[in-house]
């Protein structure tokens, strides 16, 4: 057993922080994308429902924060 490495981490503490940034960046793009709720059934909120918040940027959002743990994950 004494030619076994020393088992750590699998990645190195800078890659971590950037995975913890990329998951915050999805958490956003989730946020962003909630809401919209009307107070009663018979509502109907057409302008906060298709807003271009919702249907474009929490969408470019979550895909940032993908792109971000990626490159956090494969990153030397």
């Amino acid at each position: 057993m004494e030619n076994q490495k020393d088992l750590g981490f699998a990645l190195p503490s800078e890659n971590y922080k950037f995975i913890a940034i990329g998951v915050a960046i999805v958490i956003l793009g989730f946020v962003l994308m909630s809401g919209g709720a009307a107070e009663s059934v018979h509502e109907f909120h057409y302008d906060e429902i298709f807003s271009s918040t919702r249907i474009v940027i929490a969408p470019l959002t979550c895909l940032l924060g993908y792109a971000v743990v990626m490159f956090a994950i494969l990153k030397k």
